[in-house]
């Protein structure tokens, strides 16, 4: 093993350039299957003698130690590599390592805000001055209808009816689809837009040939994603919200808040804009997590301890 592993290393130094960092990664990571094959006893392992089953069996043990799923595709990725080459020298017949699937990465669940820190944040924004106008535009229109970064920055004049509380956005692949703007959000829009008319004259008005764009930057032209993004992170510094809110954060925000008034998932789907109705249900999974939460600290059956008046709880 010692041998064949030195090999293997030079191999990767020399041969394909790898970096020191990574040759020492290698190194730990197959060392590490090694001793976990020699057992407690520390029997000699034949290296061409080793099955798919034994790997399986090691990243098993990775998992029972806690490590994270991360770094355990790495190891295996590791031991892959080595024996790869151990099959192109003629040492072993097989890798035994291509019948062993990579452990699933665990998707993080997206962060929200609760009602009370969304509020906070679109009601920030304060004065009557275009620039907070126009923030207090952007993050209502973020909370009130969840659409994408790119969605606002590409938002146009024409693209909004006001009256009927309906904005039309361009989504990914191209598709329009018709997304509802909540009353608050059309009258901070109104509001912005009446301002914005009335403090650049028609000589100053920048040209925008068959587009109007809703939200302009300081010179005139489209307020771009650095700079939306940049509103939302500023006024969320502010109030002192916790985690890093984004853009992203307020749809996540938008649609969570929507399934827990009772919204219905197909509706959420076609508000976001998404393909496929899968990807919307991530949202019922941390509806449901939030859901958990609140039963295990109000349900007098999931606590731990008896209440104190030791009356059992029932409607009356």
């Amino acid at each position: 093993m010692a041998n064949h592993l030195l090999d293997f290393l030079n191999y990767l130094k020399y041969e394909k350039g790898s970096s020191g960092n990574t040759v020492s990664n290698y190194e730990t990571d197959i060392e590490q299957f090694y001793e976990y094959m020699r057992g407690p006893e520390k029997r000699p392992v034949a290296i061409e003698n080793i099955s798919h089953t034994d790997i399986r069996g090691f990243i098993a043990h990775l998992s029972r130690l806690g490590l994270k799923k991360s770094s355990t595709q790495r190891k295996l990725a590791s031991i892959r590599s080595f024996y790869k080459y151990l099959y192109r020298e003629g040492i072993v017949e097989k890798n035994p390592a291509k019948l062993v699937a990579s452990p699933k990465q665990d998707k993080p669940q997206p962060e929200i805000l609760s009602v009370d820190d969304a509020v906070l944040l679109v009601e920030a924004p304060q004065g009557g001055g275009l620039g907070p106008l126009r923030d207090s535009a952007i993050l209502e229109t973020f909370y009130s209808s969840g659409l994408r970064i790119s969605e606002v920055e590409g938002l146009n004049r024409e693209d909004i009816d006001l009256d009927a509380g309906i904005v039309a956005v361009l989504g990914k692949g191209g598709k329009e689809r018709k997304v509802p703007l909540g009353s608050k959000a059309a009258d901070s829009i109104r509001e912005y837009l009446d301002a914005l008319d009335n403090t650049m004259t028609p000589a100053g008005m920048p040209e925008h040939p068959g587009k109007r764009p809703v939200f302009l930057n300081k010179m005139g032209g489209r307020l771009g994603v650095r700079g939306i993004r940049r509103v939302v992170e500023n006024y969320s510094r502010t109030k002192c919200l916790p985690g890093h809110v984004t853009p992203h954060t307020l749809r996540h925000t938008f649609a969570t808040h929507m399934l827990e008034a009772g919204t219905d998932l197909r509706t959420i789907q076609e508000m976001l804009g998404h393909a496929s109705l899968s990807t919307t249900q991530k949202y019922t999974h941390l509806n449901i997590d939030r859901l958990m939460e609140v039963y295990d600290k109000s349900h007098p059956r999931a606590l731990d301890a008896v209440p104190e008046t030791g009356e059992e709880s029932g409607d009356k």
